[in-house]
């Protein structure tokens, strides 16, 4: 239903910030439904690939675009935070090409897990992460960043998690090494209840360009 919110269960630990939930607007009444992640994409027994093959740790600057060209996104960033209630805040629904990265953690390529999120649709039909279930190992995902640089991710897993069981520290839990998450709703929907739980996409960096 539009409008709708879900919370993501339990607690989120980036740093030393704590986030009581976070929150992602639910849609999807209209059309067909998003594509699901195939169980052939999914973390082989929650195992994550070894910090060891990560690409050097970049400077922190802020995340301004990022491109994902298996699933045709080429989408500006923008910076968001906690709302009133203590929840991870999303980009503005009225911008359907929109990603929001979480300013309070660390920016993509820094050493740790910095996030990206979005809507995968809204009342106006599929946004900027809609296409993120049909996502494969091994798929590049290009971050623009405010200095001038990009970072280069290949991504390791897609899974698709419940609400009720969502892997709080295995998604939000700060890595050794460069990594990114970028996160929509998803997991089958209901009229009602909207989506059931939320798609999450586990990269690491690889390399960057530097500034031109």
């Amino acid at each position: 239903m539009g409008g709708q919110r879900s919370p993501w269960s339990a607690a989120v630990l980036l740093g030393a910030t704590v986030v009581l939930g976070a929150w992602l607007v639910q849609d999807g009444s209209r059309g067909s439904l998003p594509p699901t992640p195939s169980a052939a994409e999914a973390q082989a027994d929650g195992a994550i690939r070894p910090a060891a093959l990560s690409g050097t740790p970049m400077r922190a600057s802020a995340p301004i675009r990022v491109r994902i060209p298996a699933v045709g996104v080429d989408a500006p960033v923008t910076g968001v935070g906690l709302d009133g209630e203590g929840h991870l805040a999303t980009p503005p629904d009225r911008q359907r090409n929109l990603a929001g990265w979480y300013r309070d953690g660390v920016t993509p390529g820094q050493r740790g897990t910095a996030l990206l999120i979005g809507h995968v649709d809204t009342a106006a039909g599929p946004a900027v992460f809609y296409g993120l279930g049909a996502l494969h190992r091994g798929d590049r995902i290009d971050v623009v960043r405010q200095d001038g640089t990009t970072a280069w991710f290949v991504v390791d897993a897609v899974d698709v998690y419940d609400r009720a069981a969502f892997p709080d520290h295995r998604v939000y839990g700060q890595a050794p090494d460069p990594q990114l998450r970028l996160i929509t709703c998803g997991g089958g929907f209901t009229e009602g209840q909207g989506y059931r739980g939320n798609v999450v996409v586990f990269a690491h960096l690889t390399g960057h360009r530097g500034a031109q």
